[in-house]
Order: structure tokens, then C-alpha cells, then sequence
């Protein structure tokens, strides 16, 4: 009996196996349809504009010079583009995880207290919606540099997603889970760790791959604002060297970027949910 179950276990995982293959290549396939798509979109628009929008091919040409000295570094408004890339992905990553800090301990309390509910969401739902434009100056005035107020506008935006998801994922703890905390005379700090953080983890990923997209997208508003070093400064500084192709390449590196950390979170996602059995 034993050994039947174990052969029937090892075709399974077989079977799975050759199924996430399969469904690995046709990913990878319409992935690649769409980057035809995408290129057959830009190349129509580049003849229809008759090249006033650089195609695909001069931004090919222009994105191999770029990439044959990525991390050159010929002063501080002079840097490769590999340079500009890693300065933006550390402010991303620096105000993120500072928006991160903030907002799960802010989304549990509102999602385990209705006090806490009554109290902090009117401030949530006054500051969510302001630009992070509106918040550089304040930034500035905070921090007396251009990094340090970018960072800030990336930590004050991008927090709202996590909060918000934490807060529902606390909120939405089944009365059966809170009863076994009880019945076991749970301590506050034993409830947390077992019942209240692993049932709404799969919802703070989620929060957290929504921020880390919020991020991303403002570090270019910053950083056009800011200047100096990184994506967005390169995107305004090709314009004002009128290299549209620099811009394109931006844009594209930007949407690249973007996916990848998008795919990572989703992997996390996956990895937590709660249905993936």
C-alpha cells in the first residue's frame, strides 16, 4: 500500500513538473508576442510622425553606446546610465522600506481596533490622495537635500497600499481564529506572531507589491525635481539635450525595472496564499 502511494506521489509530482514547464514556455510565449506587438506599435508611430519619434532601430543604436560604458562616472551630473539606475533603485528602496515600517504596525492597529479604526482613518483618507509633487517642498524644508526629500515623497506615498491592505487582512481574521486565541489564553504578543501576522501576511504581500509599484513611479517625479543622479534626472536631462532616443531607452528601462520587481512580489505572493495547495 505504501509503495503504490509513494509511485503515485512521485507521478504526480512528474505530472506537475511537466506542467509548469509547459506553462513556463507559453508565458514566455505571449510575453514575447506582446514585445512584438509593442515594437510593431512604435515603429508605426515613428513612420507615421515621420521620425520626429525616434523607432526602434536608432533607439537600438543609441541604447548600444549607453551600454558599452553603463557605470562611467565623469562627475556628478555625468554618470552612465547603469549608475543612474542604481542610485534611483537605492532612494526606491530606502523610502520603501521606510514607507513599509510605517505603514504594517499603522495597518495592524487599525485592522485589530476599531478605535484604532475610528482614529487613524480619517488621516489616511485626507493624506492618501495629496500628489508627491505637493510633498517635495516639504521634504525639502525637512531634510535640507534633494535626496533625502525624494526619499521622504517615495516613504509618504507609497506607504498607502500596505496600510490599507494590512488593515483589511487584520480586519477580516475569522471569529473561529480569534476564539482559539482566547480559549488558549493567547498573550497579546502570541496572538500577533501566530494567529494575527500569518493569516494576513498573504494580504500584506499584496499591500506591499502594490507600494513597491507606487515607488517606482515616483522616484521619476522626484528625481526630474531633485536632480543630480538617477532615472529620472537622466530621462530630463536627455530632454533638455533633445535625445529622444535617451528617452525612450528611460522609458523602457523604467517599464523593465518595474515588471521585475512586480514578478518578484508576485512570486512572494504565490509563495503565502493561503489557496496555493
Amino acid at each position: 500500500m505504501f509503495v503504490s502511494e509513494l509511485h503515485v506521489t512521485k507521478i504526480n509530482k512528474k505530472h506537475m513538473k511537466s506542467f509548469s514547464i509547459k506553462k513556463s514556455g507559453t508565458d514566455f510565449l505571449y510575453f514575447m508576442l506582446s514585445m512584438c506587438i509593442l515594437l510593431g506599435i512604435w515603429a508605426l508611430i515613428s513612420k507615421i510622425t515621420k521620425a520626429e519619434i525616434p523607432g526602434p532601430k536608432s533607439t537600438w543604436l543609441v541604447f548600444k553606446e549607453l551600454m558599452a560604458e553603463p557605470f562611467y562616472d565623469r562627475g556628478p551630473n555625468d554618470k552612465g546610465i547603469g549608475n543612474q539606475l542604481m542610485s534611483s533603485l537605492l532612494r526606491v528602496f530606502y523610502g520603501f522600506g521606510l514607507g513599509s515600517l510605517i505603514a504594517i504596525p499603522t495597518g495592524l492597529i487599525m485592522g485589530a481596533s476599531k478605535t484604532g479604526m475610528k482614529l487613524l482613518n480619517p488621516l489616511v483618507q485626507i493624506l492618501r490622495p495629496v500628489s508627491p509633487l505637493a510633498w517635495f517642498p516639504l521634504g525639502l524644508l525637512a531634510f535640507k537635500s534633494a535626496g533625502g526629500a525624494t526619499i521622504f515623497i517615495i516613504a509618504i506615498t507609497s506607504l498607502w497600499p500596505t496600510l490599507i491592505n494590512t488593515a483589511f487582512g487584520v480586519a477580516s481574521i475569522p471569529a473561529d481564529h480569534k476564539n482559539v486565541g482566547k480559549v488558549f489564553g493567547f498573550s497579546a504578543w502570541k496572538y500577533l506572531t501566530k494567529i494575527m501576522l500569518p493569516y494576513s501576511l498573504p494580504h500584506i504581500i499584496t499591500g506591499l507589491r502594490l507600494s513597491i509599484g507606487v515607488a517606482w513611479m515616483v522616484i521619476v517625479a522626484g528625481e526630474m525635481l531633485s536632480g543630480g543622479v538617477g532615472i529620472g534626472f537622466f530621462v530630463w536631462d536627455s530632454w533638455n539635450g533633445l535625445s529622444l532616443e535617451k528617452i525612450l531607452i528611460a522609458i523602457l528601462i523604467i517599464g523593465a525595472v518595474g515588471l521585475l520587481l512586480d514578478k518578484f512580489f508576485n512570486s512572494l505572493q504565490n509563495a503565502f496564499a493561503w489557496d496555493k495547495n
